[in-house]
């Protein structure tokens, strides 16, 4: 469907943005939806999330996604916030409601379903290592926790920040280190260190990554929430020592059918937003 001036207008905002697939996802759930519905990029640098988000209002932009780096200056930015967005302190997900700018976060009910889809794990019961304190990782380690993980380790280089992730986890929480990885069933990269050896970007050695591959072996689950490139340096480490990897791609289409359920109140189609980047669900 060819958009139109009555079209409504949803969107992505980030920097960079331009690898973005949201777009993409978002108007192929639009179109088997039958919805005047459109979904574009905007980049948005450092800085200027108060003025993107006056923007939405003004324009009357129905939702943004709003990923790296602006996930925790919008929860300072809107009107209201979801119970589960203030405990996070970040926000993923906005939508316009009555000119109201409400502020949620679909990333970890998103990255708990993709876990399960693409990487046939659940995490009940299982020990993880989060690499990473920043707005998605703290809403991985939290529904992690919520999905009966036995224990979720959060590693970090600022250790207050990583106490302040661990925390999320109450009882089953705590701050660890890289070793930690060796002994975790379930391993997830949830920095923007996983976008090194993207176009532009140069490929780093395993010293330069958020957490050593050398730690990592058989009989693990290793996820990298970064989509842009689809295989990271991190899985390609992760896998060469024999451990079974995830990319970010689910997380990003099982979030964003989350937010389209927000913005338009009707169940996403899942199914086609998955053939839009190509995989058959």
């Amino acid at each position: 469907m060819s958009p139109s001036g009555s079209s409504k207008v949803v969107g992505v905002i980030g920097d960079p943005i331009a690898h973005s697939l949201s777009p993409v996802i978002h108007n192929a759930a639009f179109d088997a939806m039958g919805l005047d519905w459109v979904s574009v990029a905007f980049r948005v640098v450092a800085g200027h999330v108060p003025e993107a988000l006056a923007g939405m209002r003004a324009l009357e932009i129905m939702g943004l996604s709003v990923t790296t780096p602006h996930k925790d200056p919008a929860a300072h930015c809107v009107d209201e916030l979801s119970d589960l967005a203030g405990r996070l302190g970040a926000v993923n997900c906005v939508s316009l409601r009555h000119g109201k700018l409400l502020g949620d976060s679909t990333d970890g009910e998103g990255f708990v379903e993709a876990l399960r889809r693409g990487g046939e794990l659940d995490p009940a019961g299982r020990i993880c290592v989060v690499a990473g304190a920043g707005g998605a990782a703290r809403a991985v380690v939290l529904a992690l926790a919520e999905a009966g993980a036995a224990e979720v380790v959060v590693v970090n280089r600022t250790p207050e920040r990583a106490a302040r992730a661990a925390a999320l986890a109450q009882e089953r929480g705590r701050v660890g280190s890289a070793e930690d990885a060796s002994g975790a069933d379930l391993v997830v990269q949830a920095t923007s260190l996983g976008m090194s050896g993207a176009p532009g970007i140069a490929k780093p050695e395993a010293k330069d990554m958020a957490l050593d591959p050398n730690l990592l072996h058989g009989g693990q689950l290793v996820v990298d929430l970064v989509v842009n490139p689809l295989v990271t340096a991190f899985l390609e480490a992760a896998a060469a020592r024999g451990a079974r990897t995830l990319g970010g791609l689910g997380m990003l289409v099982h979030q964003g059918a989350l937010a389209i359920e927000r913005w338009t109140g009707e169940e996403a189609p899942v199914t086609e937003m998955w053939k839009a980047v190509g995989v058959r669900a």
